[in-house]
Protein backbone atom coordinates (compact mmCIF):
# COMPACT_ATOMS: atom_id res chain seq x y z
CA UNK A 1 0.00 0.00 0.00
CA UNK A 2 1.42 3.49 -0.78
CA UNK A 3 2.67 5.78 2.02
CA UNK A 4 1.45 9.01 2.51
CA UNK A 5 4.36 10.30 1.12
CA UNK A 6 4.42 8.41 -2.07
CA UNK A 7 0.96 9.70 -3.06
CA UNK A 8 2.09 13.01 -2.56
CA UNK A 9 4.81 12.91 -4.55
CA UNK A 10 2.93 11.64 -7.19
CA UNK A 11 0.99 14.46 -7.26
CA UNK A 12 3.14 16.93 -7.07
CA UNK A 13 4.89 15.05 -10.69
CA UNK A 14 1.35 15.26 -12.00
CA UNK A 15 0.59 18.93 -11.60
CA UNK A 16 2.87 20.33 -14.01
CA UNK A 17 1.80 17.93 -16.82
CA UNK A 18 -1.92 19.23 -16.23
CA UNK A 19 -1.18 22.68 -15.74
CA UNK A 20 0.25 22.54 -19.09
CA UNK A 21 -3.19 20.51 -20.31
CA UNK A 22 -4.91 23.16 -19.47
CA UNK A 23 -2.86 26.36 -20.12
CA UNK A 24 -4.98 27.93 -23.09
CA UNK A 25 -2.52 28.29 -26.60
CA UNK A 26 -0.40 31.37 -27.21
CA UNK A 27 -2.55 33.95 -29.43
CA UNK A 28 -1.96 34.58 -32.33
CA UNK A 29 -0.48 31.23 -33.10
CA UNK A 30 -1.45 32.13 -36.86
CA UNK A 31 -2.61 34.46 -39.28
CA UNK A 32 -5.99 36.50 -38.16
CA UNK A 33 -8.50 37.68 -40.20
CA UNK A 34 -10.28 41.31 -40.19
CA UNK A 35 -13.55 41.13 -42.07
CA UNK A 36 -14.85 43.74 -43.58
CA UNK A 37 -18.33 42.84 -44.53
CA UNK A 38 -18.65 45.43 -47.32
CA UNK A 39 -16.58 45.85 -51.00
CA UNK A 40 -13.23 46.63 -51.58
CA UNK A 41 -13.52 50.50 -52.29
CA UNK A 42 -15.26 51.36 -49.18
CA UNK A 43 -13.75 53.39 -45.93
CA UNK A 44 -13.93 50.82 -43.97
CA UNK A 45 -11.46 49.16 -45.98
CA UNK A 46 -9.04 51.58 -45.94
CA UNK A 47 -9.00 52.03 -42.86
CA UNK A 48 -8.28 48.11 -42.03
CA UNK A 49 -5.28 48.14 -44.50
CA UNK A 50 -3.53 51.03 -42.67
CA UNK A 51 -3.53 48.17 -39.83
CA UNK A 52 -2.36 45.41 -40.95
CA UNK A 53 0.60 46.39 -41.57
CA UNK A 54 1.92 47.69 -38.04
CA UNK A 55 -0.62 44.69 -36.02
CA UNK A 56 1.20 41.89 -38.14
CA UNK A 57 4.34 43.39 -36.61
CA UNK A 58 3.55 43.66 -33.11
CA UNK A 59 2.10 40.76 -33.06
CA UNK A 60 4.64 38.30 -35.48
CA UNK A 61 1.89 37.13 -37.52
CA UNK A 62 -0.08 37.99 -40.30
CA UNK A 63 -3.02 40.53 -40.13
CA UNK A 64 -5.01 40.58 -43.40
CA UNK A 65 -7.79 41.99 -44.42
CA UNK A 66 -10.66 39.83 -46.18
CA UNK A 67 -14.05 41.98 -48.13
CA UNK A 68 -17.12 39.67 -47.71
CA UNK A 69 -19.87 41.77 -49.10
CA UNK A 70 -23.60 41.29 -49.21
CA UNK A 71 -26.77 41.97 -47.37
CA UNK A 72 -25.75 45.50 -46.10
CA UNK A 73 -23.48 43.86 -43.97
CA UNK A 74 -25.18 41.18 -43.03
CA UNK A 75 -23.63 38.34 -44.42
CA UNK A 76 -20.05 39.19 -43.53
CA UNK A 77 -21.04 40.64 -39.71
CA UNK A 78 -22.95 36.99 -39.54
CA UNK A 79 -19.99 35.10 -40.79
CA UNK A 80 -17.75 36.63 -37.71
CA UNK A 81 -20.51 36.40 -35.44
CA UNK A 82 -20.21 32.49 -35.77
CA UNK A 83 -16.32 32.11 -36.10
CA UNK A 84 -14.45 30.74 -33.17
CA UNK A 85 -13.96 33.29 -30.46
CA UNK A 86 -10.38 32.45 -30.31
CA UNK A 87 -8.65 36.17 -31.73
CA UNK A 88 -8.57 34.85 -35.19
CA UNK A 89 -10.96 36.41 -36.61
CA UNK A 90 -12.22 39.86 -36.37
CA UNK A 91 -14.49 42.34 -37.67
CA UNK A 92 -14.36 45.87 -38.98
CA UNK A 93 -18.00 47.95 -37.94
CA UNK A 94 -19.40 50.93 -39.24
CA UNK A 95 -22.45 52.87 -38.95
CA UNK A 96 -24.37 50.37 -40.99
CA UNK A 97 -24.12 48.00 -38.30
CA UNK A 98 -25.58 50.38 -36.01
CA UNK A 99 -28.47 51.24 -38.41
CA UNK A 100 -29.07 47.37 -39.56
CA UNK A 101 -30.35 47.10 -35.41
CA UNK A 102 -33.13 49.11 -36.52
CA UNK A 103 -33.38 48.43 -40.31
CA UNK A 104 -32.89 44.94 -40.31
CA UNK A 105 -35.12 43.19 -37.58
CA UNK A 106 -34.79 39.62 -38.99
CA UNK A 107 -30.79 39.81 -38.98
CA UNK A 108 -29.02 36.52 -37.29
CA UNK A 109 -27.70 38.32 -34.91
CA UNK A 110 -27.57 41.26 -32.41
CA UNK A 111 -24.61 43.37 -32.46
CA UNK A 112 -24.11 43.87 -28.70
CA UNK A 113 -25.09 40.36 -28.00
CA UNK A 114 -23.15 38.71 -30.12
CA UNK A 115 -19.35 40.78 -30.39
CA UNK A 116 -17.35 42.18 -27.91
CA UNK A 117 -16.20 46.05 -28.99
CA UNK A 118 -12.38 45.79 -29.02
CA UNK A 119 -11.45 49.09 -30.31
CA UNK A 120 -12.87 52.93 -31.48
CA UNK A 121 -10.41 53.72 -34.25
CA UNK A 122 -11.50 56.92 -35.45
CA UNK A 123 -14.74 59.82 -36.55
CA UNK A 124 -15.26 59.98 -39.96
CA UNK A 125 -17.96 62.47 -42.66
CA UNK A 126 -19.36 62.33 -45.59
CA UNK A 127 -19.66 64.69 -49.03
CA UNK A 128 -22.26 65.94 -51.02
CA UNK A 129 -21.75 65.76 -54.35
CA UNK A 130 -23.13 66.24 -57.69
CA UNK A 131 -22.07 65.49 -61.18
CA UNK A 132 -19.71 68.45 -63.25
CA UNK A 133 -22.94 68.18 -65.26
CA UNK A 134 -25.89 69.39 -62.66
CA UNK A 135 -25.79 73.23 -62.33
CA UNK A 136 -26.60 73.81 -58.98
CA UNK A 137 -23.12 75.17 -57.51
CA UNK A 138 -24.28 75.56 -54.24
CA UNK A 139 -26.41 73.72 -51.69
CA UNK A 140 -29.36 76.16 -51.73
CA UNK A 141 -29.08 76.45 -55.42
CA UNK A 142 -29.07 72.26 -55.56
CA UNK A 143 -32.28 72.15 -53.06
CA UNK A 144 -33.79 74.81 -55.69
CA UNK A 145 -32.97 72.55 -58.40
CA UNK A 146 -34.77 69.63 -56.81
CA UNK A 147 -37.93 71.58 -55.98
CA UNK A 148 -38.47 72.71 -59.48
CA UNK A 149 -38.10 69.40 -60.78
CA UNK A 150 -40.08 67.24 -58.02
CA UNK A 151 -39.43 63.45 -58.09
CA UNK A 152 -37.16 64.05 -61.37
CA UNK A 153 -34.15 63.89 -59.57
CA UNK A 154 -32.19 60.92 -58.73
CA UNK A 155 -29.13 60.06 -56.31
CA UNK A 156 -27.23 57.05 -55.87
CA UNK A 157 -26.46 54.98 -52.74
CA UNK A 158 -24.13 51.89 -52.24
CA UNK A 159 -28.34 50.36 -50.94
CA UNK A 160 -30.42 50.17 -48.58
CA UNK A 161 -30.16 51.24 -45.03
CA UNK A 162 -26.53 52.19 -45.81
CA UNK A 163 -25.08 55.66 -44.36
CA UNK A 164 -25.16 57.47 -47.51
CA UNK A 165 -28.91 56.64 -47.98
CA UNK A 166 -29.59 57.20 -44.59
CA UNK A 167 -27.60 60.94 -44.97
CA UNK A 168 -29.64 61.55 -48.00
CA UNK A 169 -32.82 60.66 -46.78
CA UNK A 170 -32.11 63.16 -43.89
CA UNK A 171 -31.28 65.78 -46.06
CA UNK A 172 -34.64 64.87 -48.53
CA UNK A 173 -36.93 65.64 -45.35
CA UNK A 174 -35.10 68.15 -43.68
CA UNK A 175 -34.61 70.34 -47.06
CA UNK A 176 -38.66 69.44 -48.33
CA UNK A 177 -37.49 67.98 -51.73
CA UNK A 178 -38.51 65.07 -53.61
CA UNK A 179 -36.27 62.79 -55.14
CA UNK A 180 -35.46 58.73 -56.30
CA UNK A 181 -33.27 56.40 -54.24
CA UNK A 182 -31.02 54.74 -57.06
CA UNK A 183 -29.51 51.66 -55.17
CA UNK A 184 -26.32 50.03 -55.66
CA UNK A 185 -24.65 46.95 -54.67
CA UNK A 186 -21.52 48.50 -54.05
CA UNK A 187 -20.07 52.15 -53.26
CA UNK A 188 -17.85 51.91 -56.18
CA UNK A 189 -20.63 50.83 -58.25
CA UNK A 190 -22.41 54.38 -57.29
CA UNK A 191 -19.40 56.36 -57.81
CA UNK A 192 -19.05 55.19 -61.23
CA UNK A 193 -22.12 56.09 -62.03
CA UNK A 194 -21.70 59.70 -60.40
CA UNK A 195 -18.92 60.57 -62.24
CA UNK A 196 -20.52 59.08 -66.06
CA UNK A 197 -23.26 61.38 -65.36
CA UNK A 198 -26.05 58.17 -64.92
CA UNK A 199 -27.09 59.63 -61.57
CA UNK A 200 -26.56 63.40 -60.61
CA UNK A 201 -25.50 63.48 -56.65
CA UNK A 202 -25.18 61.06 -54.17
CA UNK A 203 -23.36 61.33 -50.38
CA UNK A 204 -20.06 59.74 -49.96
CA UNK A 205 -16.98 59.41 -47.57
CA UNK A 206 -14.64 62.47 -48.38
CA UNK A 207 -11.71 59.86 -48.54
CA UNK A 208 -13.23 57.81 -51.31
CA UNK A 209 -14.58 61.23 -53.33
CA UNK A 210 -11.44 62.58 -53.15
CA UNK A 211 -10.35 61.42 -56.41
CA UNK A 212 -13.30 62.24 -58.78
CA UNK A 213 -13.51 65.79 -57.41
CA UNK A 214 -9.71 66.67 -57.67
CA UNK A 215 -9.83 65.71 -61.42
CA UNK A 216 -13.45 67.86 -61.25
CA UNK A 217 -15.80 64.87 -62.66
CA UNK A 218 -17.88 65.85 -59.48
CA UNK A 219 -18.51 69.14 -57.62
CA UNK A 220 -18.63 68.94 -54.16
CA UNK A 221 -21.51 70.94 -52.60
CA UNK A 222 -21.77 70.42 -48.71
CA UNK A 223 -20.02 68.21 -45.70
CA UNK A 224 -21.75 66.64 -43.02
CA UNK A 225 -20.02 67.57 -39.77
CA UNK A 226 -20.93 70.09 -37.29
CA UNK A 227 -18.37 71.81 -38.71
CA UNK A 228 -15.97 72.12 -42.04
CA UNK A 229 -13.99 69.64 -42.94
CA UNK A 230 -9.94 69.99 -42.63
CA UNK A 231 -9.68 68.42 -45.99
CA UNK A 232 -12.51 70.70 -47.69
CA UNK A 233 -12.05 73.73 -45.85
CA UNK A 234 -13.78 76.06 -48.78
CA UNK A 235 -17.19 73.50 -49.10
CA UNK A 236 -19.49 74.46 -46.48
CA UNK A 237 -21.81 72.42 -43.91
CA UNK A 238 -25.10 71.13 -44.18
CA UNK A 239 -25.63 72.63 -41.57
CA UNK A 240 -25.35 75.99 -42.59
CA UNK A 241 -27.91 75.99 -45.33
CA UNK A 242 -29.90 72.93 -43.28
CA UNK A 243 -29.26 73.96 -39.30
CA UNK A 244 -29.27 71.41 -37.27
CA UNK A 245 -27.96 68.75 -40.11
CA UNK A 246 -25.34 66.03 -38.81
CA UNK A 247 -23.88 63.00 -39.97
CA UNK A 248 -20.90 61.59 -38.52
CA UNK A 249 -19.41 58.09 -38.94
CA UNK A 250 -16.89 56.17 -37.42
CA UNK A 251 -15.06 53.07 -37.28
CA UNK A 252 -13.80 50.14 -34.83
CA UNK A 253 -12.91 46.60 -34.49
CA UNK A 254 -15.04 43.83 -33.08
CA UNK A 255 -14.78 40.60 -32.17
CA UNK A 256 -17.25 37.33 -31.44
CA UNK A 257 -18.53 37.70 -27.63
CA UNK A 258 -16.90 34.70 -26.48
CA UNK A 259 -13.29 35.67 -27.44
CA UNK A 260 -11.25 35.64 -24.15
CA UNK A 261 -10.83 39.22 -22.73
CA UNK A 262 -7.14 38.96 -22.17
CA UNK A 263 -6.40 39.06 -25.89
CA UNK A 264 -9.16 41.47 -26.59
CA UNK A 265 -7.08 43.58 -24.55
CA UNK A 266 -4.12 43.06 -26.21
CA UNK A 267 -5.91 43.80 -29.01
CA UNK A 268 -7.18 47.00 -27.91
CA UNK A 269 -3.95 48.45 -26.23
CA UNK A 270 -1.82 47.71 -29.15
CA UNK A 271 -4.45 49.21 -31.47
CA UNK A 272 -4.41 52.33 -29.36
CA UNK A 273 -0.43 52.23 -29.29
CA UNK A 274 -0.62 52.58 -33.43
CA UNK A 275 -3.22 55.23 -33.04
CA UNK A 276 -1.19 57.85 -31.05
CA UNK A 277 1.49 57.71 -33.39
CA UNK A 278 1.16 60.46 -35.65
CA UNK A 279 2.19 58.79 -39.03
CA UNK A 280 -1.12 56.62 -38.50
CA UNK A 281 -2.67 59.83 -37.35
CA UNK A 282 -1.45 61.34 -40.66
CA UNK A 283 -2.52 58.57 -43.04
CA UNK A 284 -5.75 58.89 -41.42
CA UNK A 285 -6.59 62.48 -42.05
CA UNK A 286 -4.97 61.98 -45.24
CA UNK A 287 -8.46 59.74 -46.09
CA UNK A 288 -10.78 61.98 -44.54
CA UNK A 289 -11.13 60.51 -40.70
CA UNK A 290 -10.55 61.90 -36.98
CA UNK A 291 -8.46 59.15 -34.54
CA UNK A 292 -10.43 58.63 -32.00
CA UNK A 293 -9.19 56.46 -29.42
CA UNK A 294 -10.93 55.62 -26.24
CA UNK A 295 -11.54 53.05 -23.28
CA UNK A 296 -13.48 49.90 -23.93
CA UNK A 297 -16.10 50.73 -22.01
CA UNK A 298 -16.58 54.13 -23.93
CA UNK A 299 -16.73 52.42 -27.13
CA UNK A 300 -19.50 49.94 -25.89
CA UNK A 301 -21.28 52.81 -24.73
CA UNK A 302 -20.39 55.23 -28.14
CA UNK A 303 -22.23 51.94 -30.10
CA UNK A 304 -25.70 51.35 -27.49
CA UNK A 305 -25.95 55.50 -28.22
CA UNK A 306 -25.48 55.28 -31.61
CA UNK A 307 -28.09 52.33 -32.39
CA UNK A 308 -30.33 55.02 -30.52
CA UNK A 309 -29.28 57.59 -32.71
CA UNK A 310 -29.53 56.13 -36.08
CA UNK A 311 -33.47 54.68 -34.96
CA UNK A 312 -34.12 57.68 -35.11
CA UNK A 313 -33.22 59.23 -38.17
CA UNK A 314 -34.68 56.32 -40.01
CA UNK A 315 -37.83 57.26 -38.35
CA UNK A 316 -37.03 61.19 -39.46
CA UNK A 317 -36.03 59.56 -42.98
CA UNK A 318 -39.37 57.27 -43.24
CA UNK A 319 -37.18 54.35 -44.04
CA UNK A 320 -38.92 51.08 -43.54
CA UNK A 321 -37.40 47.80 -41.70
CA UNK A 322 -37.08 45.30 -43.89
Amino acid sequence: MPTRRTVLTALAAALPQAAMAQAPAPWPNRGVRIIIPFGASGGADTFARLLTDPLSRAFNQPFVVENRPGGGGIIGTDLVAKSPPDGHTLMMLTVTHTANETLMPNRPYILMRDFAPVAALNRTLQVLVVNADVPARTLPELIALCKARPGQMDYASAGPGTPYHIAFEVFRHMAGIEVQHIPFRQSGDARNAIAGGQVPMMFDGIATMAGLIQSGRVRPLATTGTERSALLPDVPTVAETLPGYEMIGFNGVMAPVATPRPIVERLHAEINRILAEPATREAFARVGAEVAAMSIADYDAQLRADIDKRREYIRIAGIQPE
